[in-house]
């Protein structure tokens, strides 16, 4: 069966946020490159946007990420074109990290 989340990531003092009440995630930051790797699928004067995450492709997963090692409890996981670190929140989505990560951005707002 194919699992789509949805979270709705936000800027908040330079990076990026997100808030998942249900999971107890309230401004849970992204770090370690990753809000790079944002900004690249995003652009510029973006401040907040929706996005869509599973471990299985789906329509529109505009991004692939590859699970590359672990590390301090957390993964990293690589675009092809850098390596990203997400931090044990994933695991309130999933039972293990995924080797796979398929993503889509929708719902752009700018500042």
């Amino acid at each position: 069966m194919n699992q789509i989340f949805v979270i709705e990531p936000y800027r908040q003092s330079g990076t990026w946020v997100f808030d998942d009440e249900a999971r107890g995630l309230v401004q849970e930051p992204f770090v370690s490159n990753i809000p790079k790797m944002i900004d690249q699928l995003v652009g510029e004067g973006v401040a907040r946007f929706t996005m869509n995450f599973s471990d299985q492709e789906f329509p529109g997963g505009i991004n692939h990420l590859k699970w590359v090692r672990a590390e301090m409890n957390g993964n990293w996981y690589t675009d092809g074109d850098g390596e990203g670190w997400l931090c044990p929140a994933l695991l309130k989505y999933f039972p293990e990290a995924p080797s796979d990560l398929y993503v889509s951005i929708t719902n752009m707002r700018v500042k």
